[in-house]
């Protein structure tokens, strides 16, 4: 089955909400509410390309993906009733719009839609700082052509509006997805200070 502009991807869980302790497995959230999305799985595999609209620039099939939490989410109806998101096709099958998804790994390499970008937050060097990272900075981790076409590379440091960065874990790392259009300065390949 394709869908026509769609992706179709599936997943084997909804959440990452688990953790092993004293090897027996720990639930660390059983609510669906507005504040469960932090334990929302962001990641799945491309099972089918929609019919049209798909070129050598965007994801394929067999590619992992990072997608918007909203896509595997169960939510709760005004009458109280448990429902899937509109993305839910069957069990963990879900149909994804090409700007709902991130980031997508091709031969062990990740690749950003020109939309998007993701930094790793610079931790701040002054140990009398209220704040672990430094504000509206990061260094570029995962790249697009957009960004690249204007001279920024990965490794550099650069400035984001506030309120811009979206987090994720990816490969065990903190980073924060930017749209590319919010990215203010590049700083270069030196990681300052505050």
């Amino acid at each position: 089955m394709k869908s026509l502009f769609n992706y179709i991807i599936s997943t084997e869980s909804r959440y990452n909400n688990k953790i092993n302790v004293d090897q027996k497995e720990l639930i660390l959230n059983t609510e669906i509410s507005e504040r469960d999305y932090v334990f929302v799985n962001r990641m799945g595999v491309i099972v089918n390309e929609p019919a049209y609209g798909v070129t050598y620039k965007t994801p394929r099939k067999g590619d992992v993906v990072i997608v918007h939490h909203n896509v595997f989410r169960r939510w709760i109806d005004i009458r109280g009733e448990e429902k899937n998101s509109a993305s839910f096709l069957k069990e963990n099958e879900y149909f994804v719009a090409p700007d709902q998804i991130f980031a997508y790994k091709r031969n062990n390499k990740w690749f950003c839609p020109d939309e998007y970008c993701f930094v790793s937050p610079l931790i701040n060097e002054d140990e009398w700082a209220p704040d672990t990272e430094q504000k509206l900075k990061g260094e570029l981790v995962y790249s697009n052509s957009e960004l690249s076409s204007l001279g920024l590379s990965i490794g550099d440091v650069v400035g984001f509006t506030p309120d811009s960065e979206y987090e994720f874990e990816i490969e065990g790392d903190k980073l924060y997805r930017i749209l590319s259009n919010q990215v203010t300065i590049n700083y270069g390949q030196e990681k300052t200070s505050n």
